[in-house]
């Protein structure tokens, strides 16, 4: 069972280092539209588009490296004060009766949404705007599937740590 939850691990910290690569291409392209904005009085509205494509795509991606790194916000009051097996308990229950079923529900219906704009090949409403507008659209349910990979990894770590109190 460890060897399964180092292989959703692994998973977890390339979607992480693919989440922190696109941080640096969105300074990049943030930095290079200010500069040819307000010294060169020049513009492009797909380069502003790709600031707001590269942002959801690192946001979504970074969600699961998130989750595997036990970063998102929870309500301490109770689970700081539980013992190790009682976190392993919220976070067991929690993977399997709301965290999967999310990523499925939005797997399920953002394949829809992303097939639908592929199908339409789809463009930006903006003359000069980025086409294929199915690839940002596609990272709603590729990030459901990371986040439900780096949830398993989180599932099978809190079944260990109940069965063997020192995990």
């Amino acid at each position: 069972m460890e060897s399964l939850q180092n292989v959703f691990d692994r998973f977890s910290d390339i979607v992480g280092k693919i989440a922190a690569t696109l941080m640096i291409l969105l300074l990049i392209n943030v930095f290079y539209d200010v500069v040819a904005r307000y010294f060169f009085k020049s513009s492009s509205i797909g380069l502003q588009e790709l600031e707001w494509h590269l942002f959801a795509s690192m946001f979504l991606l970074g969600i699961a490296y998130t989750l595997k790194e036990e970063g998102h916000v929870r309500v301490d009051i109770i689970y700081e004060s539980l013992s190790s097996k009682g976190k392993a308990w919220i976070n067991f229950l929690g993977c399997l009766f709301f965290l999967l079923p999310f990523c499925a529900l939005v797997i399920w219906y953002g394949y829809s949404f992303a097939l639908e704009s592929y199908n339409l090949q789809e463009t930006s409403g903006d003359p000069g705007g980025l086409s294929h507008r199915w690839i940002i659209k596609s990272m709603i349910p590729f990030s459901a599937l990371a986040l439900a990979l780096s949830g398993f990894g989180v599932l099978i770590k809190s079944l260990r740590s109940i069965v063997n109190h020192n995990i």
